[in-house]
């Protein structure tokens, strides 16, 4: 699963486009491919989905997971395939509606795909009825619903925003007193006090200031305030995803010079692309412990993954190794490569997909994350969270403009995912 190439020709297979109605779906790698040994094999076919809203700098824009998608495909193909399968990928956009979740995910059972791998919705609700209804499993997801943590047809690679709050509380209580939390004034905000302050009191800490903010607000002076005065000379900790930003802009602006509080905030609300976004070294980030799922970016362990990008992205901006949508993509399709080959020279199906997925198919990550299974006894065995199988994050701290290591390794909140109460609805 590294990626380390192998001798290629010196073009590109070019693969055909078919566009459906619409605009709405692409499929990558419609042809045949030359001399592939496993041409004679049936194709895989899959569907990655996501919001590609980059005409609007306020929505969410998650374009470089299809992309990425469609850049292992290339990669993967010219090595011959998954298990001597053609892969094909068709993308949907899914603009981070409800009705584009549903419509992407009844799309996905018309076309008879056998997976959807490496997407992104928040709007778990409308996409998992349908693929249960048609027994498709649903690989690698983003984390940004609480049906990927429940539903029988999902295959999580991560613990979600879930497991980022509890081991945000493990960080912060290394070295924070008081801890100042902004969250969002919504249903899914109401989850993540419990997590957090799990966490904390374990560590004889104090449970955290509860702020509740607007989700689509242009400043956050009040919220700002009442964090400072909150936290004293500990810690401010904000997760309001695309909003974190602006946070954080009405915090700098009001913090006094000298005031000794620290910033901190997960992976999805904070990553690399918006450090350098906002200044690098300069950066109203910079000193922010930042808790995530996986190695930071300028780890050895995606190595394999740039190298893909810098060959079979094409230039495709999009696919920014740094983004953490990417690298979620990236490690959902090394698990579908996983399944497939482990299925020899079976017929590729959903079905059978799905029954070696439940029977522990064993995917190796190359240490992205910790080997990951689906057995019943490989999941938390919590009823908020019963299909987390990969219970570990990492803790990172931005330094001269960059996200690294604040401690190495893996930190398990599995026991912290357990504990905590019951949050879903």
């Amino acid at each position: 699963m590294t990626g380390r190439r192998r001798p290629t020709s010196p073009r590109p297979y070019r693969f055909l486009t078919c566009t459906a109605a619409a605009g709405a779906v692409l499929m990558s790698g419609c042809g045949v491919l030359p001399g592939a040994s496993g041409g004679s094999r049936e194709p895989v076919t899959v569907m990655t989905w996501a919001p590609d809203r980059s005409d609007d700098a306020d929505a969410v824009n998650m374009s470089g997971m299809p992309a990425m998608a469609k850049t292992y495909a290339r990669w993967v193909n010219e090595r011959g395939g998954m298990g001597g399968h053609e892969l094909r990928v068709i993308v949907c956009n899914e603009g981070d509606t409800s009705v584009g979740a549903e419509k992407c995910a009844r799309d996905a059972v018309r076309r008879k795909v056998t997976a959807v791998v490496g997407s992104y919705s928040r709007h778990g609700r409308s996409f998992m009825a349908p693929l249960e209804a048609a027994g498709i499993p649903y690989i690698g997801g983003y984390g940004a619903s609480d049906e990927e943590f429940t539903s029988y047809v999902s295959y999580p690679v991560n613990g979600g925003q879930s497991a980022l709050l509890a081991g945000n509380g493990k960080q912060l209580a290394a070295g924070c007193g008081q801890v100042s939390l902004v969250r969002p004034d919504s249903i899914a905000g109401d989850g993540m006090p419990s997590l957090l302050n799990t966490s904390l009191l374990a560590a004889d800490r104090p449970e955290s200031v509860d702020i509740l903010a607007p989700e689509t607000a242009t400043s956050y002076a009040d919220q700002a305030t009442k964090a400072l005065e909150q936290a004293g000379d500990g810690c401010v900790t904000a997760v309001l995803g695309e909003r974190t930003e602006t946070f954080f802009d009405s915090f700098r602006r009001l913090e006094p010079e000298g005031s000794g509080v620290r910033i901190s905030s997960v992976l999805g609300s904070v990553g690399q692309p918006l450090i350098d976004r906002t200044g690098g070294r300069n950066s109203p980030f910079e000193g922010a412990y930042v808790t995530g799922w996986y190695p930071d970016s300028g780890d050895a362990r995606w190595d394999g993954m740039r190298e893909v990008i810098r060959k079979h992205a094409f230039g495709d901006n999009r696919v920014d190794p740094e983004d953490t949508g990417v690298q979620t993509t990236w490690i959902a399709y090394t698990a579908l490569r996983a399944v497939v080959e482990s299925l020899g020279d079976s017929t590729v199906t959903s079905g059978r997909v799905t029954a070696a997925l439940n029977h522990g198919v064993r995917v190796d990550t190359g240490g992205l994350t910790p080997v990951l299974r689906w057995r019943y006894k490989d999941m938390v065995g919590s009823s908020a969270y019963p299909r987390i199988v990969n219970g570990k994050v990492t803790f990172q701290v931005v330094r001269e403009g960059r996200l690294v290591a604040d401690r190495k390794g893996f930190v398990d909140v599995t026991e912290t995912l357990s504990d905590a109460p019951n949050t879903l609805g």
